[in-house]
């Protein structure tokens, strides 16, 4: 495998732990973690297509890592932040 097949793999490897973890209920998507382990491996995954070259690729990563790295920082949409309310 090359280095950059390497990095991708390690990436996707983030993502999918991420993805099932949450699937199974033992990571909230509101959980930083969950928005932490996703900026990760999007942004491993995000600069192994810019080393291949594959750049739609980079659009999609990087808007994804973009995403997971607001997400931290920001109260989720949809929230109004008043949890008595429901």
């Amino acid at each position: 495998m090359k280095f950059p097949d390497v990095l991708a793999s390690i990436g996707v490897i983030i993502l999918l732990i991420a993805f099932l973890l949450n699937l199974y209920r033992k990571l909230s998507a509101k959980d930083k973690i969950y928005a932490l382990m996703n900026f990760i491996g999007a942004g491993i995954c995000c600069y192994s297509s810019y080393l291949i070259k594959f750049y739609p690729f980079v659009v999609l990563e990087a808007a994804w890592g973009l995403v997971a790295l607001l997400s931290l920082f920001n109260v989720p949409r949809g929230t109004t932040g008043n949890d008595e309310l429901k």
